[in-house]
């Protein structure tokens, strides 16, 4: 497999990304200190150039390393619950802490 075309599937924070090599994603906050290297091994499938490996659920002997660029918090999601002629208002709001990955390499 050339290096250019090679892609994985990981999971982390409960969700599924499609990484490249070079790629910058923004997942659930990770415990680890800015410019950190880490290694994420729930790798569920490595692909390019016609050659697939998917796991039983993860791919036996693969990792998936990134570089932490910086730990932020994303949009403000307003929560507002209302009942008609009840005088119910409730207005609420949370901001998702994140952290931003930068992913270095693919092995497997």
């Amino acid at each position: 497999m050339s290096e250019a075309t090679k892609y994985a599937v990981i999971e982390t924070g409960g969700k599924q990304y499609r990484v490249s090599e070079g790629d910058r994603i923004t997942v659930e906050r990770l415990a680890a200190e800015e410019g950190a290297d880490i290694t994420i091994d729930r790798v569920l499938l490595i692909g390019g150039d016609g050659a697939t490996k998917i796991g039983t659920p993860v791919v036996d002997g693969a990792s998936v390393t990134a570089t932490v660029t910086e730990h932020k918090r994303g949009p403000k999601i307003e929560v507002f619950k209302f009942k008609a002629k009840k005088r119910y208002r409730r207005h609420t709001g949370h901001r998702q802490e994140q952290t931003r990955l930068t992913i270095t390499g693919i092995k497997g």
